[in-house]
């Protein structure tokens, strides 16, 4: 049975990303294409969507979307099938997609993506002649009115939604609701509202006919009170329609046997060249170049949800054990600045650079021993899924996606020959600071943590697995709603 998929997101690599969103809607259309299902992306007509489509082919003039006219507009980048919603009122800014010059959400960010929700309905149930679909995927807040507006659409189309994160909801005044276009009994409980606001990720959440999230860990930890966020409820009255499905990432554009910004190649069949990388990473970032030095690494943002501070609290720890850290990455100041500061205190121990760099962060996945993903909450992760690809060993906080990606070498692994990473948990220093102590014992045993970056190395962490059970769930969805 081939499907036809509408996905619907807010940003999509190559063309805009702040986030692992990207990355997934990305991703995905490749691996599904490979299973028979084709896929075409409905996005915002950013100016950089716009530039890269080069205005692509008119499919439809909207006179009147949320204040001014529209069109949509369909080209190929990249290989994927993209529908541009070419509004300049609305999405013709460039910069951040969420976030203006000043830094705060956009004051329209709720007209700016109900017409994203709005479209794909459009589009979906019959609003261009020459396009069917079968099923609609919205991701995140910024496309969850697409299943309320799907739901009240004359064609019955089914919809699958996916919170890649749940603690980013889309919550807006109710007096935005009237300018929606939606029936008035979409404003209740069993509906749109939300603890007296117009929610987007809550409308996703309540339509949708499947409703996933990026790792069956987290889809369960969702449904708890602690993890829930005000939406455990809900989830759990709809537990029949949750799953957890895994990301993966793109393993062709992450290759460490061919990847042009490492300073040497390797792969699981050739890892000694892995040692260059080490150096050269020791070298750019000022720290003793030193082979027998246990390298941790950090990329990501230096927030509280990531767990820098516990990184740096067990600082002292890994420095005992006679460690090295590099970090990479931007964030909170107070957490910017201690970083400076760790590493202006401990000169060829602690390496650092404050921002983005996409060569940087490639070398610290090939050059470090081991990466730090101490997350207090992680949906799926990305940083862990590098590591694995480039034979860093993950250390992981016992949470979320991260859980479900890494294989704890505990001792029943081990003397099975398994293990890719290491866990802790809870999520405190202290545990921290004792997963840092086995990792340095595992170090010391150069055979057994080699038989460890091996394993990492032959990891599968592609989206093959992961695209099959969309596939699947797609078909269920479109079975059940007929």
């Amino acid at each position: 049975m081939s499907l036809r998929v509408l996905s619907v997101a807010s940003e999509c690599v190559p063309l805009v990303k702040t986030g692992g969103l990207a990355d997934v809607v990305g991703a995905l259309p490749s691996a599904l294409g490979a299973l028979g299902v084709r896929v075409t992306t409905l996005l915002p007509g950013y100016p950089a969507v716009m530039a890269a489509m080069g205005g692509g082919r008119a499919l439809r003039r909207i006179d009147d979307l949320f204040g001014g006219p529209a069109r949509l507009q369909r080209g190929e980048v990249a290989g994927m099938d993209i529908i541009a919603i070419d509004a300049p009122h609305l999405f013709g800014r460039t910069g951040n997609p969420y976030l203006s010059p000043q830094g705060g959400e956009w004051a329209d960010n709720g007209v700016r993506f109900a017409a994203l929700g709005a479209m794909a309905s459009l589009v979906a149930t019959g609003g261009i002649r020459s396009l069917n679909f079968d099923v609609v995927h919205a991701h995140d807040w910024q496309a969850g009115l697409a299943p309320a507006y799907l739901r009240y659409a004359p064609k019955r189309v089914p919809s699958v939604f996916t919170v890649h994160n749940l603690a980013f909801q889309g919550k807006f005044p109710l007096a935005l609701f009237p300018l929606l276009g939606l029936p008035a009994q979409a404003l209740a409980v069993e509906g749109v509202e939300y603890f007296g606001t117009t929610g987007f990720l809550k409308a996703g959440l309540w339509y949708a006919d499947r409703i996933t999230t990026v790792s069956p860990t987290y889809a369960a930890e969702i449904r708890t009170p602690e993890m829930g966020m005000g939406l455990d409820g809900l989830l759990r009255g709809r537990a029949g329609a949750v799953s957890g499905i895994l990301n993966g990432i793109d393993q062709a554009a992450w290759d460490p046997s061919k990847d042009k910004l490492l300073p040497a190649n390797f792969s699981a069949t050739q890892p000694k060249p892995r040692a260059i990388n080490k150096a050269a990473l020791q070298r750019r970032l000022g720290l003793d170049e030193d082979p027998d030095a246990l390298l941790f690494g950090f990329v990501g943002r230096l927030t509280w949800q990531k767990g820098v501070d516990l990184i740096l609290g067990a600082l002292g720890t890994m420095l005992g054990q006679g460690a090295q850290l590099a970090v990479l990455g931007t964030g909170d100041p107070e957490l910017e600045a201690a970083c400076r500061a760790a590493a202006w205190a401990n000169p060829g121990r602690v390496g650092h650079e404050i921002g983005y760099d996409e060569a940087l962060a490639r070398q610290i996945y090939a050059g470090s021993d081991v990466i730090l993903v101490p997350s207090r909450f992680e949906p799926c992760g990305l940083a862990q899924l590098c590591a694995l690809r480039y034979g860093a060993l993950p250390l992981v906080a016992h949470v979320g996606g991260l859980s479900d990606s890494v294989i704890d070498a505990n001792e029943m692994a081990l003397a099975e020959g398994q293990g890719t990473g290491l866990h802790f948990s809870p999520v405190t220093r202290e545990m921290l600071e004792a997963a840092v102590l086995r990792t340095a014992g595992l170090w010391r045993d150069k055979r057994v943590f080699a038989k460890l970056q091996a394993n990492a190395l032959r990891c599968d962490v592609s989206w093959t697995r992961s695209a099959a059970r969309y596939a699947a769930l797609y078909k269920d969805a479109v079975a059940h709603a007929r």
